[in-house]
Formats: C-alpha cells, structure tokens, sequence
C-alpha cells in the first residue's frame, strides 16, 4: 500500500435467519439504511425516473462517524442481482466510478432452514475519502496503525448493520 489506503481491505460473513429474497429486498431499500447501520444514517435514490437496485443507478447516502465527523456521499450500484449480490461504488469529487473512493459488496446465498450466508465486503479504492485525509502526512506505522484501527470499526459496523437487518427488517 504505497499510498497508505488503496487496497484497503475488510470483510464479515454471517448466517441469518431471513431468506436471501426478502434481506436483498433490505439490503436494496437504501432509505432504510439509518435504521440498521451505526454510521450510515440516511440514503436516497437519485433517479426518479428509474430509482432503485440496477446497474448504474445513483444513490445518495449520509454517515455520521463516533468523532463528530460528518459526511454525504454519491454512490453508484455496481452490481444487482435480486436474491444475491448488490454492489456499489461511491465516489469522491472527481465522480469517476472507475476510481472510487470506496466499492462495497454484499453476496447473497441460500442456507438451509430459509437461512442466508451474507458476505459483505469493502474495499478502499484510490479516490479521495476521509481515511485517505485522515492517514496523509503520517508516518507508515501510524498510518498503518489508523488504518488497521478504522477497518476494524468497518467491519464491526457491518456486523452490525447486517445484524439489524435481520432482526428488525
């Protein structure tokens, strides 16, 4: 990682008791993201001439982090697959959506007694993103260190957030 965060990776596997078609149906409604996630604490879809989980579509999202930090953010689904993968990018000022900030995955599969194994997984791309602010200027070992510290709280907000999905969706 020369520039400290680009390739930045983290990931949660979970098993649900929602069947993969109703927590796709969840996961896709970004409106209802501020109900499950601890960070992510609005979202809308952009296009309202076709809203919602295809290919290109645009959505925008609010994060509210532990330190008071605040941020909006414009993202672009990547992937959709009803029952099993929705994927998005979400961009920084540049809005290329072949350099974003950040991709987020989640993959969808059928487990036994109406059950989903969820993987969820976010990777830090080479767009501008407060992770990227917050690392620049520091040594590597701080750097790593801050990196390391923030793709942990990542992966526990996911947890979390799937978690909630599940039990309150």
């Amino acid at each position: 990682m020369a520039d400290k965060v680009t390739g930045a990776r983290t990931e949660v596997e979970l098993t649900v008791e929602v069947a993969p078609e109703k927590l796709w149906e969840i996961i896709t409604d970004v409106a209802r993201i501020g109900e499950f996630s601890p960070e992510c604490t609005g979202g809308a879809w952009l296009d309202s001439d076709s809203p919602g989980p295809r290919v290109g579509a645009r959505f925008a999202g609010h994060n509210e982090y532990g330190d008071g930090f605040s941020s909006d953010v414009l993202c672009v689904v990547t992937e959709s697959e009803p029952g099993r993968v929705f994927g998005w990018v979400v961009l920084d000022d540049a809005e290329d959506p072949a350099l974003p900030g950040t991709t987020w995955r989640y993959e969808l599969s059928g487990a036994a007694f109406g059950r989903t194994v969820v993987r969820q997984t976010f990777l830090h791309g080479p767009g501008d993103t407060g992770l990227r602010e917050m690392v620049a200027g520091l040594s590597p070992v701080v750097a790593a260190a801050g990196v390391r510290e923030r793709l942990g709280q990542i992966r526990e907000h996911m947890t979390e957030t799937i978690t909630a999905m599940a039990e309150r969706g």
